[in-house]
């Protein structure tokens, strides 16, 4: 599977979250066939849930016995052991939710969404406002009403937002594990495909109104002819103006 990390959301606040892309089947024991796994063949999400609430108590559980949690201020009543299993007790008595549904479109479209996070950092300039007094205002999606709304805050705690988002030495925004594990990944994938008599997709330019030549396949950099073109963003007409002007607004 692929899996990429993401720890922010839309107010830069940290919320570490995994995105996967797990295949629908694997090679068998002697790599002679592949086998496909059924339309359920996931995981069962109630079975997910208590088993995530058991190992997510037990660790927490654990860090706390061994001295790795403190806590402060409003929460400092924590250090104490009989409250802190008082909240354990009262986290493991409810049903704890996974959020699980059939994606939208098909595995382009997964593809597609999911490309977006690999290379991003946690806020982009375009949605930055201003910047006047000490204090930062940005603009934010609030995915309970789906609405657009500006935050400000001082320069300080966006700063402290922000770099929560910096991951820590030894840690890696991508991993890849079986199949696509660096290890023999070029020679299992073709033999995959041959398994399955298919071909590597070409690499296709989605179409805009600024890049007439869309229909032609990329796979290599026009300018140079050794990297490879990947996508990262289309500025839709008169954007570019919008991104410029919030740049030149920040103070040297």
């Amino acid at each position: 599977m692929i899996a990429v990390l993401h720890t922010w959301g839309q107010t830069l606040t940290h919320h570490p979250h995994l995105h996967c892309v797990v295949p629908g089947g694997g090679l068998s024991l002697d790599d002679a066939g592949w086998i496909a796994a059924g339309k359920k063949f996931f995981l069962p999400v109630k079975v997910l849930s208590r088993l995530f609430r058991r190992l997510f108590l037990t660790a927490l559980s654990n860090a706390f016995e061994q001295a790795q949690l403190s806590f402060h201020g409003q929460l400092a009543e924590l250090n104490q052991p009989p409250r802190f299993s008082a909240l354990l007790a009262q986290a493991r008595s409810k049903e704890w939710v996974v959020y699980a549904k059939r994606p939208f479109g098909g595995p382009a479209q997964v593809l597609n969404y999911l490309g977006r996070y690999t290379h991003r950092v946690a806020i982009s300039n375009h949605r930055l406002v201003k910047l006047e007094d000490g204090q930062v205002t940005f603009r934010w999606k609030d995915y309970r009403d789906g609405r657009q709304k500006l935050l400000t805050l001082s320069a300080e705690e966006f700063l402290r937002r922000f770099l929560l988002h910096v991951l820590p030495d030894g840690f890696v925004r991508i991993r890849h594990y079986g199949l696509l594990s660096p290890r023999r990944r070029s020679e299992r994938l073709a033999h995959c495909r041959r398994l399955l008599s298919s071909q590597p997709e070409a690499i296709q330019l989605p179409p805009t109104s600024s890049q007439p030549n869309v229909s032609a396949p990329y796979k290599r950099c026009q300018s140079c002819g050794q990297g490879r073109m990947r996508l990262i963003e289309i500025i839709e007409p008169g954007r570019l103006a919008q991104l410029q002007t919030v740049e030149n607004a920040q103070p040297p």
